[in-house]
């Protein structure tokens, strides 16, 4: 007797539904991309209660003839690839032939679509064929997904709540309006709209209607290439972060992807610019040869492979931090106006202008009436990212250099006991006292560790650091890493060592606590124990411990020697954790707040 049977088609495509998909964003992804490899020009995602009750998306694409409508939503049929060879060059999103067979397996599916004069309808439910019929022709596809998970009530318990799906859908729709900036998107639920692009090919008007147009104003662009890759898109300026990593947005060649080793490179870029628990707004389009990565990992087709990482993460390291080197990183105050919320300042003036200023064309703006003034003057600043982006190739880089360096800033007094007052022809600069003294202390000591010699300091007294047992075997395991170093280690007893002898590098009157650090870094990391991100962290910790505390009170001649001193480092702009040394008060924002302007 038989005990192993072929599984029924409609069963396998609903295990298969557990993976491709999960919520309704799923749902929203797959049916988007299909959209997008269709060719199409605008894609309308309308949903119902957070897309639980419905789901419905349209687009303009190429659509399909009555056989292909009927064929695929059958498991694994598919039109872009064919041949095994296929594989290795992918070229769309969708390539498995898996998701409309899985979605139409748990729900309800209602497709129209239309390739030349005639249109087609087909209605599935459960996976199940029950209607197929001519309707009107109307260029594209339009699919309807309802009653999601009704087949399948465990997966249906466990349904998140509407506003975590409408979250989920709206995030993913955000990114890969970002990657295709060339397609319209309109995205609403229940009628109210959440998304609307123009689809005109303008990525930062697409972040602007993304992330809002504060932060549109401050992202830089970034152009790049090697051998392997080529890199483009924005970066936000260090004041712009964020709580998770969500705004660190990847994409390659048009696709979304998540990818660990990008973000933890993206965001060591932004060491010491940032807090190390905050993370910027980035949008990077990687272009590459599709036979150098590997999508076909998971069936989201969001988990990517690279050949030659190491090349890319270099090359976007370096270019994110050639580009905050170059920019004056003080953050300016800026006065919110009561005449905005009178309606002087208007959501289409913006885009309009901000259309412009992407094109190179603000010149055509003929600054005649008070109010486009206003708006120009206000939205358009001839120093800020959103301007320089279109004109960054017209300046000499070194005049942008000079231009970018620390103004000179003359002080006037302390405030609270930490804040140093200074001015200039541009208006009035804060310094927090203590965190520049942080910089300026971090890359004294940075220097001093950065490039150590491998002699070692023997110790007159000797002292031993207790390990668990576990600990103990891993430590005795990589031994060979502290010898490099310059540690004289010995076990001593049943799971302690001795150290007699320690690296000249460890500053003084810190020998136990660094070497108790580097154990406890070497016991986490073991072979993958990075020296140089543990010398940078011991240099942070001791700028610290060794910088002016506040409420201090300086004299101005000790004012003057400390921004002489903050000039001299590479990023003046922050302290070591992140925190800025400094924000501005423009002349103009002064006047603003005592109504001496724009009035």
């Amino acid at each position: 007797m038989s005990f192993i049977k072929v599984m029924d088609e409609i069963l396998a495509n609903k295990i298969a539904a557990g993976e491709v998909v999960e919520k309704c964003a799923s749902v929203v992804k797959e049916l988007v991309e299909n959209s997008i490899d269709a060719k199409a020009k605008e894609i309308r995602i309308d949903l119902k209660e957070s897309g639980v009750n419905e789901i419905k998306v349209t687009d303009d694409g190429i659509g399909m003839e009555k056989d292909d409508a009927i064929l695929c939503f059958s498991r694994h049929a598919t039109s872009k690839i064919i041949e095994e060879e296929d594989l290795y060059h992918i070229n769309t999103l969708g390539f498995r032939g898996e998701a409309l067979a899985s979605i139409a397996s748990v729900s309800e599916v209602t497709l129209k679509t239309c390739f030349s004069n005639k249109g087609t309808l087909v209605n599935i439910q459960g996976g199940k064929i029950k209607k197929v019929e001519t309707t009107d022709a109307k260029r594209g596809t339009s699919i309807k997904v309802s009653k999601l998970f009704y087949n399948t009530p465990a997966r249906l318990k466990h349904m998140k709540s509407l506003y975590t799906e409408l979250s989920s859908i709206t995030d993913y729709v955000n990114k890969i309006a970002l990657s295709h900036n060339d397609i319209k998107f309109v995205l609403t639920n229940n009628n109210n709209t959440i998304l609307n692009t123009d689809g005109k090919g303008n990525l930062l008007k697409t972040i602007s209607s993304v992330f809002g147009i504060n932060v549109a104003r401050k992202m830089l662009p970034i152009n790049a290439t090697n051998d392997d890759y080529q890199i483009s898109g924005y970066i936000s300026l260090p004041e712009i972060h964020r709580s998770s990593r969500n705004g660190i947005i990847t994409l390659v060649n048009g696709r979304v992807v998540r990818n660990i080793d990008l973000n933890r490179a993206i965001h060591d870029a932004y060491h010491s610019y940032q807090p190390d628990n905050r993370y910027p707004i980035t949008v990077i389009d990687i272009k590459v040869d599709p036979s150098l990565v590997d999508v076909n990992i998971h069936p989201t087709k969001m988990d990517i492979k690279f050949s030659k990482i190491d090349n890319l993460l270099t090359l976007i390291q370096n270019e994110i931090r050639k580009k905050l080197k170059k920019e004056t990183l003080i953050p300016d105050i800026v006065v919110e106006e009561d005449v905005i919320n009178e309606g002087l300042f208007n959501k289409s003036f913006f885009n309009d202008t901000l259309e412009k200023v992407e094109e190179n064309k603000v010149t055509e703006y003929k600054q005649t009436k008070e109010q486009i003034a206003l708006n120009l003057e206000r939205v358009v600043k001839e120093d800020s990212p959103l301007y320089k982006s279109s004109s960054i190739e017209k300046i000499n880089p070194k005049e942008k250099e000079v231009k970018n360096h620390l103004p000179e800033l003359y002080p006037v007094g302390l405030v609270l006991g930490t804040y140093i007052v200074c001015q200039n022809e541009n208006g009035m600069t804060l310094i927090d006292q203590h965190a520049a003294k942080e910089r300026i202390n971090y890359e004294i000591y940075l220097e001093k560790l950065g490039s150590p010699s491998k002699t070692s300091i023997p110790l007159l007294i000797p002292f031993n650091i207790e390990l668990t047992n576990s600990d103990f075997i891993i430590l005795k395991e990589n031994l060979d890493i502290l010898t490099d170093m310059g540690f004289l280690l010995e076990p001593w007893g049943v799971s302690s060592i001795i150290v007699k002898a320690h690296p000249a590098f460890l500053p003084k009157g810190y020998e136990k606590e660094a070497t108790n650090k580097i154990i406890e870094a070497v016991l986490t990391k073991e072979k993958n124990f990075d020296l140089k991100r543990f010398r940078d962290h011991l240099a942070a910790t001791l700028s610290c411990k060794m910088s002016i505390k506040a409420n201090t009170s300086l004299t101005i001649l000790e004012m003057e020697n400390l921004i002489n001193d903050l000039r001299k480092c590479k990023n003046p702009y922050n302290c070591p954790h992140g925190r800025p040394t400094m924000i501005t008060y423009k002349k103009i924002e002064l006047e603003k707040l005592f109504k001496r302007s724009g009035f």
